[in-house]
């Protein structure tokens, strides 16, 4: 018991010392003008509730985003889902200067500050979904210091989806529709039980672990307008 309330509170203070450095970061960032950009976020959403009964979190953060309907169909397959999946890590160890990475596996992916000891998060195998308008990767919450007894095991999970949707004239006017196709882009993260919320303090896992996720997430979204998509560590659905 000991050991986990150390490990509870390690992580803590860790997350909260990261949280000023990501806000830092993050608005530097989006204050440099991309040349790059390949397409455009025509929306930005978040959504996070916590369970009262059970204590279980769900937080979505969802994009639309407007991109040249043949580049998208070229980037349609399950390679490039799975490379989606790779830049998402990418992207957590690039917004954390490094602090935070990500160790791969047979059995699934580790997250882990600095090295291996401190695991902060543990995923079982991604799971795989794709049809002709939807793709989806789900990792299931294996365990790690951030995660409660209640979500181990695969009760809790977190997963992209992205969802090709005709471009509506309520957001974006006709000149702008033409040759061009909405892409829905949700990152969700369900069934989870923070250690930190259930053994310390709700409020603090609202201000440091909560908050750093929707503010990395959101970083993440912004980044796919360079369809810039980082090569799979596994390549399993590799010339698929």
């Amino acid at each position: 018991m000991t050991g986990t309330w150390i490990a509870i509170g390690v992580g803590a203070v860790l997350l909260a010392s990261l949280a000023l450095a990501l806000l830092g970061l993050l608005g530097r960032r989006r204050a440099r003008p991309s040349g790059a950009q390949r397409a455009v976020i025509v929306s930005l959403a978040d959504s996070t509730t916590t369970d009262l009964d059970t204590g279980a979190v769900r937080s979505v953060q969802k994009a639309d985003l407007l991109i040249d309907a043949d580049a998208l169909a070229q980037i349609w397959t399950p390679e490039y889902l799975e490379r989606l999946a790779r830049t998402y890590w990418r992207y957590l160890t690039r917004v954390t200067l490094g602090l935070i990475r990500v160790h791969y596996s047979e059995q699934g992916r580790a997250v882990v500050l600095i090295s291996q000891p401190l695991r902060l998060l543990t995923f079982q195998a991604p799971e795989y979904e794709m049809d002709p308008r939807r793709g989806l990767v789900r990792w299931r919450i294996e365990r790690g210091v951030l995660v409660s007894k209640l979500g181990r095991n695969g009760r809790g999970y977190l997963q992209i989806e992205v969802r090709r949707d005709e471009p509506g004239p309520q957001s974006i006017g006709e000149a702008e529709r033409v040759g061009k196709e909405r892409l829905h882009v949700e990152v969700e993260v369900a069934n989870f039980y923070p250690s930190i919320a259930l053994g310390i303090s709700r409020r603090i896992y609202n201000a440091t672990q909560s908050r750093i996720h929707v503010i990395i997430t959101y970083g993440f979204l912004r980044s796919l307008t360079r369809l810039d998509l980082a090569q799979s560590r596994v390549g399993r659905l590799r010339a698929q």
